[in-house]
């Protein structure tokens, strides 16, 4: 049988050296799923026939401006900026979540009209960051025998019903039938009311009103 050359068995025992290394690299690196002292970035691609136009949709990167905090952006498909942390003190930078207040429920305090066209009583504007929103409010009456109704505008459009004063309303439904047009720009709100008996005062106020996904 014929000797193989030495140089050929050192390259062989390398070789071996190497593939023995790969497979323990293999079966020791982190999974896929998780990212360790580095960054993760997630790309969709804009434009098929160009790999270079790419948006993104998460950024993760495990090192921050000071060099130890952990910051997270997420966009939608449309690169609207949906989720992101406070690098400077923690908790979300977005979306904004607004907290309401305590409410009076003395029913003399809450807005209120004795007309008997539509009048609108209260209003607020708010910026659109959800396709939905879900609005509850109180409606009372001055006295035994007035009636009234309630309704709620959003941007002259009416949302949800038209209640009787004394009930609850309490609904949810869309805001925007172009979410992708309207994306941050203001929401108006108004509250409506109208005196539909001879006389008396009807009254409504909110007491939740927050966005909802589609």
């Amino acid at each position: 049988m014929a000797l193989l050359p030495e140089d050929i068995i050192d390259r062989l025992i390398q070789m071996e050296r190497r593939i023995q290394a790969i497979s323990t690299a293999v079966n020791v690196r982190p999974p896929l799923t998780e990212v360790v002292n580095g960054s993760l970035t997630l790309r969709r691609q804009t434009d098929m026939s160009d790999p270079a136009t790419s948006a993104n949709l998460v950024q993760i990167n495990t090192s921050g401006p000071d060099s130890t905090k952990p910051v997270l952006r997420v966009n939608d498909a449309y690169g609207h900026e949906v989720l992101s942390d406070d690098i400077l003190t923690g908790g979300l930078a977005r979306p904004w979540l607004a907290l309401l207040p305590p409410q009076d429920m003395a029913s003399a305090n809450w807005p209120s009209t004795g007309a008997t066209a539509w009048a609108t009583i209260a209003q607020s504007q708010n910026p659109i960051w959800q396709p939905k929103m879900r609005l509850r409010m109180y409606t009372r009456v001055s006295a035994a025998g007035v009636t009234g109704e309630i309704r709620v505008m959003v941007n002259g459009v009416q949302f949800g019903p038209t209640v009787n004063a004394g009930s609850v309303f309490d609904h949810t439904g869309a805001v925007t039938a172009d979410m992708q047009a309207d994306f941050g720009k203001d929401m108006n709100v108004e509250l409506h009311a109208r005196v539909t008996s001879a006389s008396g005062t009807v009254y409504a106020k909110p007491v939740m009103m927050h966005g909802r996904q589609s």
